[in-house]
Formats: C-alpha cells, sequence, structure tokens
C-alpha cells in the first residue's frame, strides 16, 4: 500500500490523492457488476473491500468475450454457415448468425455472469 503524503496549500495540509485507475470492462463486466451487487450482496462487498473487485471484473469480461468468439465460431461451423451463404442470401445468413449468437450468450451468461 503507498504512503499518504500531504502539501500544504496556505495554512493547510492536504493529503495528495490519486484516483483509482477504473476497470476496463465492457458488457459482460458490467453485468457481472450489477449481478454481484444485487444478488450477492456479501462477496461484492468482500471484493470490494480487498480491491480484487476490478480486477475479476475485467477477468470476467474477458472471459466471456473470448467464450463468445470461440462458441460461435463451433455453433457456426456446427450449422454450415459459410461466406457462401451470405454472398447467397444475406438475409438467411443474418437469421441464423443471430441465432447462434443469442444461444452462445445464453451459454456466457449461464455459466460465467450468473454463476
Amino acid at each position: 500500500m503507498k504512503e499518504l503524503t500531504y502539501h500544504w496549500e496556505g495554512d493547510y495540509l492536504i493529503p495528495d490523492l490519486e484516483a483509482p485507475e477504473a476497470p476496463r470492462i465492457g458488457k459482460y463486466g458490467t453485468m457481472r457488476h450489477q449481478y454481484l451487487r444485487n444478488h450477492h450482496r456479501g462477496i461484492f462487498d468482500g471484493m470490494l473491500l480487498k480491491g480484487t473487485l476490478n480486477a475479476h471484473l475485467e477477468e470476467i469480461d474477458r472471459q466471456a468475450n473470448e467464450m463468445m468468439e470461440r462458441l460461435t465460431a463451433q455453433m457456426a461451423q456446427r450449422e454450415g454457415v459459410t461466406e457462401s451463404l451470405k454472398a447467397r442470401d444475406q438475409m438467411a445468413w443474418v437469421a441464423v448468425m443471430n441465432s447462434i449468437k443469442n444461444r452462445a450468450e445464453e451459454i456466457v451468461l449461464r455459466d460465467l455472469i450468473y454463476a
């Protein structure tokens, strides 16, 4: 832990404070934050007090994004979604990819975010 230092401003000693770095989280890290805060307050408060909450949220966000990419690619391959389908019938390709993305996100939410 960093030692607290002070500086003089007129007759007053003012602490030299730095704002903590904001976590670099996206959609899934934010969802995990909301879930912990609303449904597991003890875990949330414990991580917040220990200073591990931001690292946890960043890690969950990273894992969720990687899992989304992997699942989407695997499902698309298994269902035969190809670039030729995209060139031949764009609306069908969009419909199938949206379905795949939604199913993959359901898995990510169940296994990582709301676990």
